[in-house]
């Protein structure tokens, strides 16, 4: 009985065996996946290189229990959390949770937000002192390796005072209420 075990092993054992020809693998399949300019943090840390976060994080004005789609300016959740690029980033919260935000090609703002929403989607908005997100601050002399997460009681200013389109919006919609009259 065990030597029919052995031989049904060894048959399944040769369809994962590597191809005799010369054409060995190198590795896992995800070399093309990883990024040239995305780092680890432990890397930089040994480096001793500054990070720097998007600023565009704080003037989201987003709801810690909403989906990140929600936001208005949908280009922005494309952007980079920080320069340079990191393949994660833990995310630390003043009363201990820490999520963490992950991405082989680069964490973005979106990446980071998803990671928070993830913990707080189920939450009631009653449950929240300050259910609004302010930014990230990172300080490399308390921990390296992590952001701190800020919150605030009231939405900071939303994205179109950047000037990044807001007139074009206003003006969209005063015509389209100049034509509904």
């Amino acid at each position: 009985m065990a030597a029919a075990t052995e031989t049904t092993l060894h048959k399944v054992d040769s369809l994962v065996e590597e191809p005799k020809d010369g054409a060995a693998k190198k590795g896992h399949r995800r070399a093309s996946s990883m990024a040239a300019d995305v780092y680890r943090i432990e890397d930089l840390e040994k480096e001793g290189k500054e990070i720097k976060i998007a600023i565009e994080t704080q003037k989201l004005g987003w709801k810690l229990n909403k989906s990140p789609t929600t936001i208005d300016e949908k280009e922005v959740l494309k952007l980079p959390l920080t320069d340079p690029k990191l393949k994660s980033i833990a995310l630390h919260f003043p009363l201990g949770l820490e999520v963490t935000a992950r991405n082989l090609k680069g964490v973005t703002i979106k990446d980071a937000l998803d990671a928070i929403h993830k913990q707080f989607k189920k939450r009631a908005d009653d449950e929240f002192e300050k259910p609004y997100l302010a930014g990230f601050e990172w300080d490399p002399s308390e921990c390296y390796t992590r952001f701190v997460v800020h919150q605030s009681t009231m939405p900071t200013s939303t994205m179109p005072s950047g000037g990044s389109g807001g007139k074009k919006k206003k003006n969209k919609k005063l015509e389209e209420g100049e034509e509904g009259s």
